[in-house]
């Protein structure tokens, strides 16, 4: 079991806990309007990427796979980070996070739960009480951004999280299709928003933000990314 160590912001002071993973869980095609996701399937079809049978989607991930690194390694060049909020069960509190469930794009082609467990996941090392932000959770931005090939940074991603399912309906999705229908001690990446230019952006570079407008909050996180290529041949 994996024991990671993060900092609540809660009540306006910041307090560190300690989160026992058990599971981890990447949610796909999470969004509310589903004319949007269909539109997003066809966005991933132009990449080679094959369409699922049914939304939303849930894949059972290694649980050592998950980073608060500002850092990580990959073996191919075309791969990409995705924004999205992470939700902690643990018992009857719920924690929100911002991470980022990176891809390879080559391998997605072939075996889309393949191509998440070659990359890890990411997040913030800082969280939220669901419970204190929930009432202005539709409210809340969820962005990405990435660099170009001159190296400038740029928005790739940015939606409400009204666009997305909301953390009960994906809490319980999840729940269902588990054979022992619990959630406790699960790390819940949500499934990420439509691409602004519309086509992937393989760099080495990603960031991603959780922003609360109403009261300037922010969650937030880069990394670099480090395609490993220091062997000959």
């Amino acid at each position: 079991m994996k024991t990671l160590k993060f900092y609540l912001e809660t009540n306006g002071r910041e307090e560190e806990i300690h989160f026992e993973m058990r599971r981890m869980v990447n949610a796909g095609y999470t969004g509310r309007d589903q004319e949007k996701v269909r539109n997003h399937i066809e966005e991933l079809k132009k990449e080679g990427v094959p369409a699922p049978e049914s939304t939303p989607t849930a894949y059972e991930m290694i649980t050592q796979l998950v980073y608060l690194n500002d850092e990580i390694e990959v073996v191919s060049e075309r791969t990409s980070g995705e924004a999205e909020y992470v939700l902690l069960c643990s018992g009857e509190e719920v924690y929100v996070g911002v991470g980022s469930d990176h891809t390879d794009r080559e391998l997605e082609s072939v075996s889309i739960i393949k191509s998440k467990q070659v990359c890890p996941n990411i997040m913030s090392d800082r969280l939220w009480p669901l419970k204190e932000i929930r009432g202005d959770w539709d409210e809340i931005i969820l962005r990405g951004w990435t660099k170009n090939e001159e190296g400038k940074r740029v928005l790739y991603q940015e939606a409400p999280l009204s666009a997305m399912m909301t953390p009960e309906d994906l809490m319980d999705f999840v729940k269902n299709r588990s054979i022992d229908k619990s959630l406790d001690r699960t790390m819940i990446f949500s499934g990420t928003i439509p691409i602004l230019m519309g086509k992937f952006v393989y760099g080495p570079y990603f960031e991603a933000e959780l922003f609360h407008p109403r009261s300037g909050k922010k969650l937030n996180f880069s990394y670099q990314v480090q395609v490993l290529d220091y062997l000959r041949g």
